[in-house]
């Protein structure tokens, strides 16, 4: 009894710890997502297209 009580803690931890990952990864995603439109407000606002094409072709290099 006690072998398999450890063993199905032992898949609940990895299941958890993949999950974790999974949402650092979401995170990070969503703080490049937040980065991007912070670095297109101004120079839209300002109508600076320069810049604008600028952030958004690093965006798409860093996918």
């Amino acid at each position: 009894m006690g072998l398999k009580r450890d063993n199905e803690l032992v898949e609940r931890v990895a299941r958890l710890e993949q999950e974790v990952a999974d949402l650092r990864r979401h995170n990070l995603r969503l703080a490049e997502l937040a980065d991007l439109v912070q670095e297109l407000l101004v120079p839209m606002a300002q109508r600076d297209q320069e810049r604008v094409d600028a952030a958004i072709a690093a965006f798409q290099q860093s996918l």
